[in-house]
């Protein structure tokens, strides 16, 4: 018995790893993200989920955060992140740049 939960447990840790202490949304409409800035607590793991309302892909990029991905048009997506340090980190869309900007802000 001691056993098989060894196994169940190492087979889950993956899974467990990614799981995130704190959910937000984030939406993009109109090739823009809402909100534009974003507070997320320091030093917990953030699952974004992403939303994209436009009829088109757009792509979640930042060096900061060191993520990319691409959100296709009517589509929801998740993408995990931290813990964070306190302070601001910049995202972009990499499709539509001058429009799809925003941060988040890690108190």
């Amino acid at each position: 018995m001691k056993t098989l939960a060894l196994a169940l447990t190492l087979a889950l840790s993956p899974a467990l790893s990614m799981a995130a202490d704190l959910e937000l949304g984030l939406t993009i409409k109109n090739h823009q993200f809402v909100p534009a800035e974003l507070k997320v607590p320091a030093g917990k793991k953030i699952k974004l989920v992403v939303n994209n309302l436009d009829g088109t892909p757009e792509e979640f990029e930042s060096h900061q955060l060191n993520r990319e991905k691409v959100i296709a048009g009517n589509a929801k997506s998740s993408i995990y992140v931290g813990p964070l340090s306190p302070g601001k980190y910049a995202f972009w869309g990499e499709f539509n740049m001058s429009t799809a900007r925003g941060v988040l802000v890690a108190e």
